[in-house]
């Protein structure tokens, strides 16, 4: 199947160590569907959390759509996630003992489904971010030295 992104979380690898990924359905009415055809949707601060059973997913924000009337919902509203038991069980299991986080970290069509990848991963703390970016600072300017000698 073609798969399309529509957009990522920029934050969700800068913030969290991912170790693993799912691939999810995502319940979404027919305006909020015609909206993010037109690619108004933001991952930015959304998170995923464990409610009765079930995934949901929070902060994910959708703008209305512009020709919609009341069928419109609400931009920020919780969205449940589609995934089986066996899934979901598991995901209790690693966010209740080893302290996982469930992190959105991109929405994308896989044929006419939107399908949400979701991560599981560890907060960084703030040393970890600043080692990241002192690191792929050192690379660039490797690069920079290496292409500048080139050309």
């Amino acid at each position: 199947m073609n798969t399309k992104l529509i957009c990522k979380n920029p934050t969700a690898y800068h913030n969290y160590t991912i170790d693993e990924k799912l691939e999810t359905g995502i319940v979404l009415s027919g305006t909020e569907i015609k909206s993010i055809r037109q690619g108004a949707v933001n991952l930015k601060d959304s998170y995923a959390i464990i409610k009765n059973s079930e995934v949901f997913v929070i902060g994910m924000h959708i703008s209305p759509y512009e020709n919609g009337n009341i069928f419109n919902k609400d931009p920020l509203r919780d969205r449940k996630l589609l995934l089986n038991k066996r899934e979901i069980s598991k995901l209790i299991g690693l966010t209740k003992q080893k302290g996982y986080s469930l992190v959105p970290i991109s929405l994308y069509f896989k044929g006419n489904l939107v399908k949400m990848e979701l991560g599981i991963g560890k907060g960084k703390k703030l040393y970890d971010k600043r080692q990241e970016l002192a690191k792929k600072d050192a690379e660039r300017q490797i690069a920079r030295q290496l292409f500048g000698k080139n050309h």
